[in-house]
Formats: C-alpha cells, structure tokens, sequence
C-alpha cells in the first residue's frame, strides 16, 4: 500500500485527520491532496511534453541519439533543458541509443607520393569565416550492386558539406570531383583555403594536387594511421554511416 492509501485509510477507519496523519508520517499536505486529486501543475504538464517529445526525437533518429544530441535538439527547439535532465527521463522509458561500431578505414597509402605538412595540427575549432580551412575524406557506400565511394568536403566554419562526388571507383579523380564541386559552390574563387586530408593516395595523387595548385588551395595532411589527425572529416563519415546507412539497405548504385 501506497503511503498516501495509508494515510486515507487512517482518515476512513479511525477518523484521524489528514493533517494529524501526515505530520507523524512526516509528508505535506500538499503532497496528499496533489495525489487524490492529481497534479494539474504547469510543471506536470512541461514534464509529460518533454517526456513525449525525447520519446517521438528518440524514434525519429532511429535510436541513434543518446542523451547529449537529443539535449542538443530540443535546446535548439526553444527547450530549455539540461543532459542530465534528458538522460533522467530517457532511463525511466527505457530509451538507449545503440553503441556505435567502429568504423574501418578505406585510406590507400602512396608510399612514393609527395605529402604535405600538417597545417591544423588537430585545431578544428571554427574559423572566423567560412573557405578558411576545409577537410576531406572518403568513405564506402554498400550497394546490392557493389559498393559506392564518396568523397566528402566540409568547411570548418560552419560544418557544412560544401563539396562531394560519388563513384565506382575509390580514386584521385574522385577527390577531384568532389574539390571541383566545393570550389563551384563557393563562387569559383577560393585561393587561400587551406584543405586537410589524410596520406591516402586520392590526395596524394598528382590530379588531385594539380587541381588544388590550380585553385590556390594548400594542402594539409595528417600522420599516417591517425584518425584523430583528420577527427572532424572523420566523425561526419562515422555519423553517415550510424544515422544512414545502418538503418537501410541501397538496391542499386
């Protein structure tokens, strides 16, 4: 029995007043009657909204979400919200975002290709404007008809994919495509960006360094086998791959 049925018991068999039975109980009032009568709080009704909305942003992102994202969502809603409080209410519905795999490398190394130096030395912070400092990668798409490569360009100043290419082949001439794209999307005119990749032989190769030389972009690499040295090129491929391509299969190329 609940304590607040005790109470109500007392007040029903022996005739003791609520008031006398929730002072040796040591609970409120308050608290007894919100309980008989329900809570109609501003406050319960925020709470249940919240509730119904992390669940309904849980199912949207396929269960990929943990709390920190959804936090970040619903703040950006107008919420306003801790993590914790979202972690809290996510545990009591039992919602848990799957544990990501980690992702396998597609890097080919040109051992014998010229390299560049590492410009960002892992500072991605934000520049102050945008067609300051890009980063690349590459990454496979699975298909029933085999697998599709995409060459993926962001800028760090926004985070925003300014450039891409997708193709059969996992070559220089894809990273090309996806450069070329980026350069047309920011007018035509970006000499002074500095692009950071990592050793593979996409960026290695003389097309793809061509093109860059042409454009006035400098080249930054990072250490070979360190994905940490290229991290935010790296988490956007990590993140397509856990809110894309886990959740469907592609029939064709």
């Amino acid at each position: 029995m609940s304590l607040a049925a005790l109470i109500a018991t007392q007040r029903v068999d022996y005739g003791i007043p609520h008031a006398v039975s929730c002072r040796a109980l040591g609970v409120s009032q308050a608290w007894l009657y919100k309980w008989r009568h329900g809570d109609r709080s501003v406050r319960r009704k925020r709470r249940a909204a919240l509730v119904a909305l992390i669940a309904y942003l849980f199912k949207v992102h396929h269960g990929g979400y943990g709390s920190p994202r959804i936090t970040a969502d619903l703040q950006a809603m107008g919420w306003r919200v801790s993590a914790n409080t979202v972690a809290r209410l996510m545990a009591e519905q039992g919602l848990a975002a799957r544990r990501k795999r980690k992702r396998r490398g597609t890097t080919r190394q040109n051992r014998s290709a010229r390299t560049a130096p590492d410009a960002l030395k892992r500072d991605f912070r934000p520049p102050a404007r945008p067609d300051a400092r890009w980063v690349g990668d590459l990454t496979e798409i699975p298909t029933d008809e085999g697998k599709l490569h995409l060459a993926a360009i962001l800028d760090l100043h926004g985070r925003r994919c300014v450039g891409f290419a997708m193709g059969i082949h996992h070559d220089t001439a894809l990273a090309r495509a996806a450069l070329c794209m980026a350069i047309a999307v920011r007018g035509g005119s970006v000499a002074g960006v500095v692009f950071h990749s990592d050793q593979g032989s996409e960026y290695t190769g003389r097309i793809f360094t061509q093109a860059c030389r042409g454009a006035g972009v400098t080249q930054s690499m990072g250490r070979t086998g360190s994905a940490l040295d290229n991290a935010v090129a790296e988490s956007f491929n990590a993140t397509l791959e856990w809110e894309l391509l886990r959740q469907r299969r592609f029939a064709t190329r």
